[in-house]
């Protein structure tokens, strides 16, 4: 299977562009936990892929593409107007959470635009607004490792404050976004090759233990399996 990422023009709310093509044969893959939201058209469906607490499998026809955005952590939510939680492990139809933007993107994909530009479309209709600077502060306490109530703290909120907002723009609380940031550092580091045991303490895992533990919970296969 073929992928790549690319930039897009959405001034900081998304990480990148995408898209993924299958070979002759039909092909499954694993989408790993990562803290991210996409906005996908799988060349039959316009879906929006809610966070990840588990690998969600994705199977792929002789041929098919898809192409999609990925968005910043917290960012899709805000723009939906729709609470993490709700798509929490889930894909949902576009069409069953916001008709009318959908169903624009969906008609100018078939009269043939490409397809990007209509996701792009899609985004520019969607009724929501960008994401409360606050949460930008939520994810690099969380990529630095810090507690919940350090996170509370800087941000003059309760930890309960904190949850729920977290909860509405990320899909879980503080404690398990930190966990996943924390692992998709990890994949990254493992993808790129580095050994485990450097893995772990690069990625502010207590040990190799603790890394495989996390690891085998998260994508359900060894650091050596994902580095392969």
């Amino acid at each position: 299977m073929g992928y790549r990422e690319f930039p897009v023009p959405l001034g900081g709310l998304a990480e990148c562009g995408w898209s993924s093509s299958a070979g002759p044969a039909p092909a499954e893959h694993a989408v790993l936990p990562d803290g991210a939201m996409d906005l996908v058209w799988t060349g039959a469906d316009l879906l929006v892929a809610g966070p990840d607490t588990a690998p969600h499998p994705v199977r792929s026809g002789p041929g098919a593409v898809a192409t999609g955005l990925r968005f910043r952590p917290g960012a899709l939510p805000a723009l939906l107007g729709v609470p993490a939680d709700a798509l929490l492990d889930h894909r949902v139809p576009m069409v069953d959470l916001l008709p009318r933007p959908a169903h624009r993107a969906l008609a100018r994909i078939e009269a043939g635009e490409p397809v990007l530009d209509a996701l792009l479309g899609a985004v520019a209709d969607l009724p929501g607004a960008p994401p409360d600077r606050a949460l930008g502060v939520v994810v690099r306490h969380a990529v630095a490792g810090a507690g919940v109530a350090a996170t509370a703290d800087a941000l003059g909120w309760t930890s309960r404050t904190l949850h729920r907002r977290a909860l509405a723009a990320f899909g879980y609380g503080p404690a398990v976004l930190r966990r996943v940031l924390r692992f998709r550092r990890a994949v990254d580091l493992l993808h790129a090759g580095v050994a485990p045991a450097e893995v772990a303490a690069r990625a502010g895992y207590a040990d190799q233990p603790h890394l495989s533990r996390e690891v085998r919970a998260l994508a359900g296969r060894s650091p050596a399996q994902l580095g392969a």
